[in-house]
């Protein structure tokens, strides 16, 4: 032991020697891009040491908190332990102040020169951005000296609310954790947490008038990393005062939520009183949307929700208050006294504004808004809440896609965009699943969130300005482990970072990659789980219906060479390198790879598929659900095949018990075999086919039944694709029509029981 430590130490002196004189260059290439940056490149750079000080306004303890930050953080990347030191401005200091003036509170200047680095910012906010941009733009590496070239960086966000969601509700992470994620919030110049603290699945906040709610969710069992739900665990109002602290000290506000009247079975089971039946209940295991919620029509309600948020306004001192309002079935309503009691007491009736049971919720959700409005607080509930008449004042924050958001503005609400079709990082970050954790479902890579634009042009200017801000949500009914945390996060956080920061006209996807390694070490140096798919090979399907061809472009953001087969080997560095654009026209199985150090990157599948059914024109019976249509019934017979994210806006996802699809091959010809892809991911209540038929004609009016397929009830949990073939004996036809019968009540074991199921397909191809 002795002998290793004489080595250990030996070694440490060798390597203090090697690298006592290096000097590392800074780069201003930084996340999210600047507004304004200046280099000036005739101007002597400014270099800092271990003997540079840290100026800030003497007796100032915000100021001095900032100047201790930046310290921190370039001792952490560089090693070298900089001054803090109260006073006047000096030459050859990094100086912090806050009297710069702008509009925009969180706007800040950064200065460097041969004599030294300025940050004015127009309030600490500002100057904690700036010290941001300095940090990400000096190296990690441990080196004695840092060289700034000289620059003039002019920089302010352009949104205000600039959110990341946190779900602690299903799988519970302890403080020390939600204060790392806070940690990745504020190098991303992120300023809101929106902290999802109770749900079906655990009760996470000590209320004191109500200590059975924490308590009915420490009786779950206790697995730990286990992906099992529920998990018992909860925040003392201590602790959460010191997160709401922590956060604060770094600019960034914690946004509770509290999900009513729906999501609350944890509720229940500790206070069975509070819902239609009186129980008993369970703190759910599982994900998916409950049937028993809050009792909307008993009085003992309304004064839980007063003791809860009573005293939540203690604790979290926010200007907002999520409380929810979404996926919350009203069937319990409909059938209990007390609620159909109360409608008929405020003289709700079925009526073109709402279902007596819509007016209920909304009567719950006005008695919370005001309750907290009194206090000085403003809600913000999901865009459900628009389907009743919400509170005036109330931000929506629209997660069904963009519409929640575009109707919210233009009936003058404000409103948070936050899509789950580019904006939840639960969904899986690359099409291939079986080499990634477990996710919920969906595809949402690094690249659809970066070119994301918060901003519909639909709305008129004076309705865009009630966009308030962007935020991804992170449910975590799939994510065990804070690594996971990780993993889903990094790098998403930082395309999010730049769609809430930097104005569109200065976004580039290539960009903004070039600018990601640097970040990425950041990531490292902290010891951070990230996910490296931007770097995977990437494919490009572009149909030529004209041609019956498919053109395939293939290409990485560092332009490192690509190798690809068409026969479904495995490309290596021998097989052909990619030059030009692919153009495909008969059946091939591509597979692409990027030189990678000595050996190759992951492998990209090209999704292509040809057949008789290719390009030809095709009807559908029934529309897909409004969120799954992207390009329509021609999708199914375009020649590209969806991945397994069933949000990758190649699959058609629909909501009937029945619909076909006809496909005209425009003349006769012979065919003898019918394969239907579908996408099962029933955690997002996406089931299997439960039949599919196929039938021929010659005429389009005549059709004969030429196959059948059976499928079973699903049992359990499942997420795959599988393509279905029917085969039948060699038939002459022009018309080909799919049946597909859906899942019209899902089974008991689902969260979703008794509801119809969305059905998802893609490709229709006949042989």
């Amino acid at each position: 032991m002795k002998i290793l430590k004489s080595v250990s130490v030996a070694a440490l002196l060798l390597f203090m020697v090697s690298c006592g004189g290096k000097t590392s260059q800074a780069s201003y290439d930084v996340i999210p891009a600047p507004a304004e940056v200046t280099v000036e490149a005739t101007a002597s750079p400014f270099v800092i040491t271990s003997s540079t000080p840290v100026v800030y306004t003497p007796g100032d303890s915000v100021m001095e908190r900032q100047a201790r930050f930046l310290a921190e953080y370039v001792q952490e990347q560089s090693g070298i332990e900089l001054k803090l030191q109260p006073g006047e401005p000096v030459k050859g200091a990094v100086v912090l102040s806050a009297d710069l003036v702008s509009d925009n509170s969180e706007a800040y200047e950064l200065d460097v020169t041969a004599d030294g680095v300025s940050i004015n910012g127009a309030s600490p906010a500002g100057v904690f951005y700036g010290i941001q941009t300095l940090r990400k733009s000096i190296p990690v590496e441990d080196v004695a000296k840092i060289e700034l070239p000289a620059v003039k960086i002019s920089d302010a966000p352009r949104f205000g609310y600039r959110g990341a969601h946190f779900d602690v509700a299903r799988h519970f992470f302890p403080a020390d954790s939600v204060k790392e994620f806070i940690d990745m919030l504020a190098l991303h110049n992120i300023n809101r947490m929106h902290w999802h603290l109770t749900d079906d699945q655990g009760w996470r906040v000590e209320i004191k008038s109500r200590p059975g709610l924490t308590e009915a969710t420490m009786k779950v069992p206790n697995e730990p990393g286990s992906m099992q739900m529920p998990v018992p665990g909860f925040y003392t109002q201590d602790e959460l005062r010191d997160v709401v602290a922590y956060a604060a000290e770094r600019h960034i506000e914690i946004v509770p939520e509290i999900d009513l009247p729906g999501h609350m079975l944890a509720a229940l089971a500790a206070y069975p009183e509070l819902g239609c039946t009186g129980g008993p209940y369970e703190v759910w295991g599982s994900a998916g949307v409950m049937t028993d919620v809050l009792c909307v029509g008993n009085e003992e309600t309304y004064r839980f929700l007063d003791d809860v948020f009573g005293e939540l306004v203690e604790i979290f001192p926010s200007a907002l208050f999520h409380i929810g309002g979404d996926e919350c079935p009203r069937d319990r309503w409909k059938e209990c006294a007390k609620c159909q009691a109360m409608a008929t007491k405020l003289g709700f009736k079925n009526d073109s504004h709402g279902t007596r049971e819509a007016k209920l919720q909304n009567h719950m959700m006005h008695h919370v808004a005001k309750y907290l409005e009194e206090r000085g607080r403003r809600v913000i509930g999901w865009d459900e809440v628009l389907d009743s008449d919400f509170a005036e004042n109330a931000v929506v924050m629209s997660w069904r896609g963009e519409q929640g958001g575009i109707e919210g503005a233009r009936r003058g609400h404000d409103v948070i965009m936050t899509p789950s079709t580019h904006l939840y990082f639960d969904f899986y970050q690359s099409p291939d699943q079986s080499s990634e954790p477990k996710a919920i479902g969906g595809y949402t890579p690094v690249e659809k969130v970066y070119n994301y634009e918060p901003v519909p042009a639909v709305l008129t200017p004076d309705e865009q300005k009630h966009i308030l801000g962007v935020q991804a949500n992170l449910w975590t009914e799939y994510i065990p482990s804070f690594k996971q945390v990780q993993y889903m996060e990094l790098p998403r956080i930082a395309a999010l970072s730049e769609i809430q920061w930097t104005d569109p006209s200065k976004k580039n996807l290539e960009g903004f990659v070039g600018r990601l390694p640097r970040m990425l070490d950041i990531y490292t140096d902290h010891g951070w789980r990230y996910a490296d798919h931007v770097f995977n090979v990437h494919g490009t399907v572009t149909p030529d219906k004209e041609a019956r061809a498919l053109k395939v472009e293939l290409s990485t953001y560092d332009d490192a060479p690509v190798h690809y087969t068409l026969d479904g080997t495995e490309p290596t560095r021998e097989s052909a390198l990619y030059t030009e654009p692919l153009v495909i026209n008969e059946p091939i199985t591509l597979r692409a790879a990027a030189e990678r150090g000595e050996g190759m990157g992951r492998i990209y599948e090209g999704g292509v598929q040809f057949s008789k059914s290719t390009f030809r024109p095709v009807t559908l019976s029934a529309a897909p659900h409004p969120r799954y249509t992207f390009g329509g019934a021609e999708q199914l017979v375009d020649g590209c095949l969806g991945s397994h994210g069933y949000t990758d806006e190649l699959w058609l996802g629909f909501t009937v018990p029945e619909f076909d699809l006809t496909i005209d091959f425009e003349e006769p010809d012979t065919i003898s075999a019918v394969d239907v892809r579908t996408n099962v991911s029933t955690g997002s209540w996406i089931f299997e086919a439960r039949k599919i038929e196929v039938a021929t004609s010659l005429d389009g009016k005549t059709f004969t039944n030429v196959a059948s397929l059976e499928l079973p009830a699903m049992t359990e949990d499942a997420a795959y694709v599988k393509e279905h073939r029917l085969s039948f004996d060699p038939t002459e036809a022009r018309y080909v029509r799919v049946t597909v019968d859906s899942e019209t009540s899902m089974p008991e074991w689902h969260a979703g029981s008794g509801r119809q199921a969305f059905v998802f397909v893609d490709e229709v191809s006949v042989y």
